[in-house]
């Protein structure tokens, strides 16, 4: 009967161990036909969509802790590229935001500067290379945009973006 019952534990336990890790194999995937979550609003705009752009806006990063140009004019729901070159030998990004926003995601690096993130509102561009954000400008106001990376944002890598209101005159 002692020997029954470690057969039986042996084999609980080898049923439990497989579970787990069939279980930890499909963490994280996404059950065919899962509906893509819809763009967060956020204060600043939405998440655009390419087939939407009605122009493009070249912006140069470079090492002096630069955007070229720092100051941006779009209108109220103007769906926008923000073609991002990096000129450096540095990574940046660009991450749009209010200035709130920035200050506190900048204060979140730099308690944890190894922290990942990949939101639509935030593009990555390694040394010498492009990137491209979409976004559609859907509430009108000033906003900021900045890079967070180590202290370039303390050493002044930041901009403005002017949202004319859909009715102002430009």
């Amino acid at each position: 009967m002692h020997k029954t019952l470690a057969s039986l534990a042996a084999g609980l336990v080898l049923v439990a161990a497989t579970g787990t890790t069939l279980a930890h194999e499909n963490h994280g995937a996404k059950p065919q036909g899962a509906a893509t979550l819809a763009p967060e609003q956020k204060p600043w705009g939405i998440a655009g969509e390419a087939r939407a752009v009605t122009r493009t806006i070249d912006i140069a990063m470079a090492d002096d802790m630069s955007f070229t140009p720092s100051m941006i004019e779009v209108r109220e729901g103007e769906t926008v590229r923000l073609q991002l070159k990096n000129r450096g030998q540095e990574l940046h990004e660009l991450v749009l935001g209010t200035k709130a926003e920035i200050e506190a995601h900048a204060a979140m690096m730099r308690k944890f500067p190894g922290m990942e993130h990949d939101d639509p509102w935030m593009a990555h561009v390694p040394a010498g290379k492009t990137g491209a954000m979409v976004w559609t400008f859907n509430r009108a106001g000033d906003f900021d945009f900045a890079c967070l990376v180590d202290d370039h944002y303390e050493l002044g890598m930041a901009g403005r973006i002017r949202v004319l209101a859909a009715t102002a005159k430009p």
